[in-house]
C-alpha cells in the first residue's frame, strides 16, 4: 500500500512525457509552413517532415517493445529522452546549414525518441490504472496534457513567424528548438533519479515457457493496430492539411500566423475533449466513446467535403502575435470551423483504441505496445496521401483520406473490437 503512494512521481513523469510526444511531433505542421516558404516546396514535400518523423515508428516500434521488456521503464525512457535531444538538435542545425534534407534527419530521428516514449507511457500509465475503465482515465489525463502541448506548438510558430511568411526560414523557430531540448535535459535528469516500478521486465533468471501465441494471435488486437495507424493519420492529416490550407494564398486566404492560430484551435478542442474524457473515463466504456467519437466526426468532415470554401464564418480562436498571445475572432472558410471541430472527436480516440486493442492480452501486453507503435506510421502515410491528393485534385478532396479512415474506426468500435480469442492462454 506504501508502494501504491510511490506511484505518484512515476505517474506524473509519465505524464510530462506524454506532453513531449506531442510537442516534438507537432512541430511538423507548422515546419511544414515555413519549409514550403524557405524552399519553395509542395504540399506533398512539406509535409516529408510529417512522415519522416513517423516512418522512423516502422523501424523502431517492435524493437522499442522488445527493449522494454529487457530493459524496463526507465532506462528506456532515459534512451528516448537522449534520442529526442539529438533530434530535435539535428532540426535546428538544419536551420543553420540551411538544408532540407538536414531537417528531415532530424525529424526522422525525433520520430525514434517519440515512438520508445510512447511504447513507455501508454502501458505505464495502463498499468498503474489497473487496466479497464481506470486505465483508460488515466491515459485521458496523460493525453489531455499531450493536447496542451500541442496546442503550445502552433501558438509558439505562429508569434515567431507573425504576419510575413514570404521570407520565413527555419531559423527563425530556434526558440522552439531550444524550448523542447530544455525540456528533454529537465526530464531526463530528473527521471534519472526515479524510482519507476517494472511490472513487465523480464527475468533473466527465470525461465519463461515459449508461447505459441502472440499478440498477433488476437484478432481484436490486429484490428486494433490497423484502427491506431489510421487514427493517428487522421489526427495528424486533419490539421495539418488544414494548416496547408489555410495559408494558401489560393485556397484558405490567411498568414500563417492566423492559420497557425485555427490550427492550435484543433489541438485546444482535443485538450478539452480529453479532459472531458478524463473526468467520465472511470464511467463510459472506451467502447462506448470510440463509436461516438468516430460517428459524430465522420458528420464533420463531410461537411467540410461538400461546403463551399467561399462561405465564410468568425470562430474564436487564440490569436498569436510577436506582441504575445490574445484570443479574439478569425474569419475562416466554413469547411476549417467543421475541421477544427474534429479536434473535439480524436481526442479520445488514442486511450480507447489502446485499451480495446490490448483487453484480455495479459503477458503479451508490452510487446503488443511496440506493435501498435510500429503501426503508428499511418500518422506519415495517411497525411503524405492525403497531400498528394490535395496537390492534385484539391485540399477538400483531399479530406475523404480522414472521412474513410474515421467509418474504419467505427466499425472497429461497433464489432472488430470484440476478444474472440479468450481461450488463449495470457498468463
Amino acid at each position: 500500500m506504501n508502494q501504491h503512494k510511490n506511484y505518484a512521481l512515476p505517474i506524473f513523469m509519465m505524464i510530462l512525457l506524454f506532453g513531449m510526444i506531442s510537442f516534438v511531433t507537432n512541430l511538423a505542421a507548422p515546419m511544414g509552413v515555413v519549409v514550403k516558404s524557405q524552399f519553395q516546396a509542395s504540399n506533398f514535400l512539406g509535409m516529408l517532415g510529417n512522415f519522416a518523423n513517423f516512418l522512423a515508428y516502422a523501424f523502431m516500434g517492435i524493437p522499442a517493445g522488445k527493449l522494454l521488456e529487457k530493459v524496463g521503464y526507465k532506462k528506456t525512457a532515459l534512451l528516448a529522452i537522449l534520442v529526442g535531444f539529438v533530434g530535435v538538435g539535428i532540426q535546428y542545425l538544419s536551420g543553420v546549414a540551411e538544408s532540407f534534407f538536414v531537417y528531415l534527419l532530424g525529424a526522422f530521428v525525433a520520430g525514434f525518441s517519440m515512438c520508445m516514449l510512447n511504447v513507455v507511457v501508454n502501458p505505464m500509465l495502463n498499468t498503474l490504472g489497473g487496466g479497464g475503465k481506470k486505465g483508460n482515465q488515466l491515459i485521458q489525463v496523460g493525453a489531455t496534457f499531450n493536447s496542451f502541448m500541442g496546442t503550445s506548438v502552433p501558438l509558439l510558430v505562429g508569434m515567431l513567424v507573425g504576419e510575413v511568411t514570404k521570407n520565413t526560414a527555419i531559423k527563425d523557430v530556434n526558440p522552439v528548438m531550444f524550448s523542447a531540448m530544455g525540456i528533454f535535459a529537465l526530464v531526463g535528469l530528473v527521471l534519472y533519479f526515479v524510482t519507476i516500478p517494472e511490472p513487465h521486465i523480464v527475468d533473466k533468471d527465470k525461465v519463461v515457457e515459449k508461447s505459441k501465441h502472440s499478440a498477433w494471435s488476437f484478432r481484436h488486437f490486429v484490428l486494433g493496430a490497423i484502427a491506431i495507424g489510421i487514427y493517428v493519420g487522421v489526427e495528424v492529416g486533419v490539421p495539418g492539411t488544414m494548416f496547408f490550407f489555410l495559408a494558401d494564398a489560393n485556397a484558405g486566404g490567411l498568414d500563417a500566423a492566423t492559420a497557425g492560430t485555427v490550427v492550435a484551435t484543433y489541438w485546444l478542442l482535443m485538450l478539452v475533449g480529453r479532459f472531458i474524457g478524463a473526468s467520465i473515463g472511470g464511467k463510459v466504456s472506451s467502447k462506448s466513446m470510440l463509436i461516438i467519437a468516430s460517428g459524430v466526426g465522420m458528420i464533420l468532415a463531410l461537411l467540410a467535403i461538400i461546403l463551399p470554401i467561399t462561405t465564410t464564418v468568425s470562430i474564436p480562436v487564440f490569436q498569436s502575435s510577436t506582441e504575445g498571445i490574445a484570443f479574439g475572432l478569425a474569419n475562416v472558410p466554413i469547411n476549417a470551423m467543421f475541421l477544427v471541430l474534429i479536434g473535439l472527436c480524436t481526442s479520445v480516440m488514442w486511450g480507447g483504441i489502446f485499451n480495446l486493442a490490448v483487453e484480455g492480452l495479459g503477458r503479451f501486453t508490452a510487446s503488443a505496445s511496440g506493435i501498435f507503435m510500429t503501426m503508428v506510421v499511418g500518422g506519415g502515410i495517411l497525411p503524405l496521401i492525403q497531400n498528394a491528393i490535395a496537390d492534385s485534385t484539391g485540399y477538400m478532396v483531399s479530406y475523404w483520406v480522414p472521412f474513410l479512415g474515421l467509418a474504419y474506426l467505427l466499425y472497429y468500435a461497433l464489432i472488430g473490437s470484440k476478444n474472440v480469442n479468450q481461450d488463449i492462454p495470457v498468463d
